[in-house]
């Protein structure tokens, strides 16, 4: 799976950009799981559009044109075109072009997903994406990372105070 995003015959790359963290890890499927398999990287997907362009038989047929749309109009194609049977899917920050509304698709897809069978590794600054029902959510921080709790999440804690009240953060940020 190429390391700016795809699916598992991807090969693009447009330039090295990746952690080396990805060289520590090790992913093991279990016996008779689906090798297919989707990696989001909000930050490279326009590359991954080029290369489905310059490769047209991994098209699908009903595919749209993903340069043509917006950034967040491409991702939902993606989810709808590429997130539709049970494999592994990692996203790195999909929300990154998403709206309210347009994170809450994603929601009914992930849980679709992973009511299916599938399995799900999203890397998320989001409490929408956080709260989905089921997952098992995991913080990381100066400590490391640590199993918790949507409600005990320090982004989830910091939205919801600033939500509350704009000017208690505000006015640290702003003349």
């Amino acid at each position: 799976m190429a390391s700016e995003g795809g699916t598992t015959g991807s090969r693009h790359a447009t330039r090295a950009s990746e952690s080396p963290l990805g060289g520590s890890l090790r992913l093991h499927r279990g016996l008779g799981a689906s090798r297919w398999g989707f990696f989001l990287r909000a930050e490279t997907m326009h590359g991954y559009y080029t290369y489905l362009e310059d490769n047209p038989g991994s098209i699908r047929s009903d595919e749209p044109h993903f340069h043509e749309m917006s950034h967040g109009e491409s991702f939902l194609a993606v989810l709808r075109s590429r997130f539709d049977q049970p494999a592994f899917y990692c996203l790195d920050e999909p929300e990154a072009a998403l709206s309210f509304s347009s994170t809450l698709a994603l929601m009914g897809v992930l849980h679709d997903l992973a009511r299916e069978g599938g399995q799900v590794l999203c890397a998320t600054h989001s409490p929408v994406l956080a709260s989905l029902p089921g997952a098992t959510v995991l913080e990381v921080g100066d400590w490391g990372y640590r199993r918790t709790t949507w409600d005990e999440l320090e982004l989830v804690t910091h939205w919801k105070a600033y939500l509350d009240a704009p000017g208690r953060y505000l006015r640290h940020v702003l003349d």
